[in-house]
């Protein structure tokens, strides 16, 4: 199998792609720098110096079996924009350049979590309607639903929740603050955070990869089947960290910052029913020492 990863250098894309360069399959990734084209190169992932926006990627389109766009970006609010015009250019390149006959290409779309929106008493699924999405993301059902009902490309969506690990990925702010000595975040008490590790969601991305002739037009939430307390994880970190606390919440100064605020109550059921699929990782909260070591040494000295 050929992978193309949009976003491979990420704390979603690089992750995924070890995963399934270790499963035995030709991974190829796009790298902005060639510093992080060195980086996929050592960890023997194709590297492709370019972006998104650029061509270099598409000629593969001819030969590949699965492409997974994690593209992320440094302004979240241009994600509307950038998912869009990629998807748009997959499908018209699928549509023309592979041959008569071919199997579908598939495209593995990754959304997120805060298409849910806020509630505190509500729990919803992998299939539950999507009526009050954060802000930030309120595009997103309507782009969902294009790309799984899509008829160019074998369409498939995948909504991580909160990653967690490695990098710290979302939570790298959070962590800077505790560096700085004191934990302020956006927020109101009792919130709830949904949560995935780093390495977990990269199974979940080789599963859904390997199996994608059975789930073209799937919609699948990655989270771990419980949530977690924002307040709590918050104490925890004051003492992990050794910040000054108590810790503190403020008000968000962004919709980003508005769309963190958001507890959705998730129990998925469709990559365990689907893929066999769980959880392994410690939870936020039980490996935050782990994690906080991990991204601290992740960090210039």
């Amino acid at each position: 199998m050929k992978v193309l990863i949009l976003g491979a250098t990420g704390a979603i894309g690089f992750p995924a792609a070890k995963a399934l360069v270790r499963a035995g399959y030709i991974v190829y990734g796009l790298a902005r720098t060639p510093a992080k084209a060195n980086l996929l190169a050592q960890e023997e992932i194709i590297p492709l110096l370019g972006d998104v926006e650029s061509d270099v990627w598409l000629p593969l389109i001819t030969t590949l079996d699965v492409i997974i766009e994690s593209v992320m970006g440094a302004d979240p609010t241009t994600l509307n924009a950038v998912g869009h015009s990629t998807f748009q250019r997959a499908s018209k390149a699928a549509k023309e350049l592979r041959a008569e006959g071919a199997a579908l290409l598939t495209y593995i779309y990754t959304s997120g979590i805060w298409v849910h929106g806020d509630s505190r008493t509500e729990i919803v699924t992998d299939t539950t309607p999507l009526t009050r999405p954060a802000k930030l993301v309120a595009w997103r059902p309507a782009f969902e639903q294009r790309i799984a009902r899509s008829t160019d490309v074998n369409g498939i969506v995948v909504r991580p929740s909160l990653v967690y690990g490695r990098k710290a990925s979302l939570f790298a702010p959070l962590f800077d603050t505790a560096r700085e000595g004191r934990v302020v975040w956006p927020g109101t008490p009792g919130g709830h955070y949904a949560t995935i590790h780093a390495d977990d969601l990269a199974e979940l991305y080789l599963l859904v990869a390997q199996r994608a002739s059975i789930l073209g037009g799937k919609i699948i939430d990655a989270t771990n089947p419980h949530t977690e307390s924002v307040d709590e994880m918050l104490r925890k970190l004051v003492v992990v960290s050794g910040a000054k606390g108590p810790y503190e919440y403020r008000k968000p100064t962004s919709v980003f910052e508005e769309a963190f605020t958001t507890t959705p109550l998730v129990r998925p059921y469709l990559a365990h029913a689907l893929l066999g699929w769980s959880a392994k990782q410690p939870s936020l909260i039980d490996g935050l020492e782990t994690y906080y070591a991990a991204w601290l040494a992740s960090r210039p000295v």
